[in-house]
C-alpha cells in the first residue's frame, strides 16, 4: 500500500514506517500531523485517484528538524572578471509515516 500526498507544497510518495525530509513544518518533534491532500493512493492493485481523495488521511510522526548540506550557487562571466558565490542550508522536517487510510 502506497500513497501520494502533498506536504508542504511537494507530492512525495510514502509507504507506512517509512522517513522522508520534507520543508520545514511549525509542528515539534514527537508531534503527530495528519495530511488530508492525497493526490493518489493504491491498496492491493486497486488505484483510486482523485484531488484530492475525500476521507483518504495520511498521519505521520514528526522525528525532528535539521538543516540540509550546504548548496553552493557560483556565477561566472568569462573573461569580464565578474565571479560570485553563494550559498545557503534548506531547513528539513524528517518525518516518519505511521498509517495510511483510504
Amino acid at each position: 500500500m502506497y500513497a501520494i500526498v502533498n506536504i508542504a507544497g511537494q507530492q512525495f510518495k510514502v509507504k507506512d514506517g517509512q522517513q522522508i525530509y520534507v520543508h520545514r513544518l511549525k509542528d515539534e518533534a514527537g508531534k503527530k500531523v495528519e495530511f488530508s491532500d492525497v493526490v493518489l493512493a493504491e491498496n492491493d492493485g486497486k488505484v483510486k485517484i482523485g484531488s484530492p481523495i475525500k476521507g483518504a488521511i495520511v498521519t505521520a510522526t514528526v522525528v525532528e528538524h535539521l538543516r540540509d548540506d550546504k548548496v553552493l550557487v557560483f556565477k561566472k562571466k568569462r573573461r569580464k572578471g565578474y565571479k560570485k558565490m553563494n550559498g545557503h542550508r534548506q531547513y528539513l522536517t524528517k518525518i516518519q509515516i505511521d498509517s495510511i487510510k483510504i
